[in-house]
């Protein structure tokens, strides 16, 4: 995943270079916070993901004088910053360095080459070279696919009932790519989970400008008083809001440096849901996130139960598998690839997911990692007993 996720990245880098940063790209990296004292098994993930260059990439940070060689993220620009990850062990130089954050943060792994980008030029930027290249855009819905000699799908639009056919057929359909694969009589292992998110404008400025993505990692549980304790205790719907919750909250400045917006998630369901029906918004959520999130960011508090007008509240589906690892790649059906189940990292990823995708379509030579991301992982007992050893699914 780290070579995965590098590969993107550095394919993002060359579309940034190409259209002069059209697609917005930052990089202020992404900051893992936690309240634990050198956290050996973070510190031991960190060394597993960089292999061989982890000597080089991990940098240990004791102390805030002088001497200290920490760089903060002064600059959104991407060729400023360093490569690999700064891991701050000192409170008096996390307090120097993230004043916004609760002091009793006594470690944050600041992965560098990380950042934001606009998905939405993103996406067009892609329609665009699609187009220059002779495709065409037909907007519908897949009802049927037939295979025989070639695939034959059929397609319902605001014009009727039409059919395309075709040799190959890559499902990139989302929360619907098990849909789209049970049409061939075949079955992915993907789940759709509904996570949600909040916007608003950071009136009072709790959030600084420069502040990294920033994912709280400890669990906690939420501070209520004992009467609202009590109601939602009393609702098997919202009890688990009274008993410890799992960490990853993340927050983030949001759209333009001189802007206010400021973006919240906290991706705490584990409950599987049917896309087709109505989405499962919570209500409660906004409440819920800004409890959670001003454990570290103290001044969130001040939002609670009074957001600024215009606040969004939304969400999306997470097409995941068990192991939170894409499916990219040849299906058992001949002639059918999938690239989805690309969970809450879909945009960072879309860019090598598509590169992936092509060469095994064109029979080209793939990268290392490609047969470790394709549906056929599933008949590797070795790559799948170390999967489903892992402690952690990296949601967020």
């Amino acid at each position: 995943m780290t070579a995965f996720t590098n590969d993107g990245i550095r394919l993002l880098e060359e579309i940034v270079t190409k259209t002069e940063n059209r697609i917005n790209m930052t990089r202020r990296g992404y900051a893992l916070v936690t309240r634990r004292q050198r956290p050996q098994d973070l510190i031991d993930d960190l060394y597993t993901g960089y292999g061989d260059d982890a000597a080089k990439l991990i940098r240990f940070h004791e102390g805030a004088g002088l001497h200290s060689t920490y760089e903060p993220s002064a600059s959104s620009k991407w060729e400023d910053a360093p490569e690999g990850v700064d891991v701050l062990c000192d409170q008096a130089l996390i307090r120097k360095a993230f004043p916004s954050y609760q002091r009793d943060v006594a470690t944050v792994l600041h992965v560098r080459r990380a950042g934001s980008i606009s998905g939405q030029q993103l996406g067009q930027y892609m329609l665009e070279q699609l187009k220059e290249r002779g495709a065409r855009l037909v907007r519908g819905c897949v009802t049927a696919i037939d295979s025989g000699s070639a695939f034959t799908m059929s397609i319902t639009g605001a014009e009727g009932v039409s059919t395309i056919k075709a040799e190959r057929i890559v499902n990139a359909a989302g929360p619907y790519v098990a849909d789209v694969v049970a049409m061939l009589g075949q079955s992915l292992n993907t789940s759709c989970i509904y996570q949600q998110k909040i916007a608003f404008e950071d009136h009072d400025a709790v959030v600084p400008r420069d502040l990294p993505f920033t994912i709280d990692l400890d669990g906690q549980t939420l501070l209520w008083t004992e009467e609202e304790r009590e109601i939602l205790a009393a609702d098997p719907a919202t009890a688990k809001l009274t008993k410890a919750m799992q960490g990853g909250i993340h927050c983030r400045p949001n759209g333009a440096e001189s802007g206010k917006w400021i973006k919240l998630g906290w991706a705490f369901n584990n409950a599987s849901s049917d896309p087709h029906g109505p989405e499962p918004i919570d209500e409660q959520f906004p409440d819920i996130v800004l409890r959670g999130a001003s454990r570290l960011q103290p001044g969130l508090a001040n939002y609670i139960g009074r957001l600024p007008r215009g606040a969004l509240h939304y969400g999306g589906y997470y097409t995941t598998t068990e192991e939170n690892w894409p499916l990219i790649g040849p299906t058992s059906t001949p002639g059918v690839f999938v690239a989805g189940a690309l969970s809450g990292f879909g945009t960072m990823a879309a860019c090598v997911a598509g590169a992936l995708c092509a060469d095994w379509i064109g029979g080209e030579p793939v990268a290392s990692y490609a047969k470790m991301l394709a549906p056929s992982r599933y008949q590797d007992p070795a790559i799948m007993t170390e999967l489903n050893a892992q402690s952690s699914r990296g949601h967020l």
